[in-house]
């Protein structure tokens, strides 16, 4: 069973795959997990402008370069509660992640 929610927001009993749509900045730009519920994130790079390029999400030891057109899915680890910054390779677009 699973619900879609808008925002691009897939929920299933056994986890959680949020997708983000990275286009001059991230849609959404503010990502809630449940805490304790495995989790994904989908990164869609849909522009070639700027410096969106590659995605950082330092806490969870992620910084990869986003192919152009292509999904690229990232396990989050959702043990610990908090809020956590992503950004662009330079720094100059953000994101975060809350984990309640």
């Amino acid at each position: 069973m699973f619900l879609i929610l808008s925002g691009g927001i897939i929920m299933t009993t056994q986890s959680q795959n949020i997708e983000v749509i990275v286009d001059g900045g991230y849609q959404p730009s503010t990502v809630t997990l449940k805490q304790g519920q495995p989790a994904q994130l989908t990164f869609k790079r849909l522009s070639d402008k700027g410096c969106l390029d590659t995605i950082v999400l330092p806490e969870f030891g992620i910084k990869k370069f986003l192919p152009l057109n292509e999904a690229q899915t990232f396990n989050i680890d959702t043990a610990k509660a908090g809020e956590y910054q992503f950004s662009c390779g330079m720094d100059m677009a953000h994101g975060k992640v809350v984990i309640q």
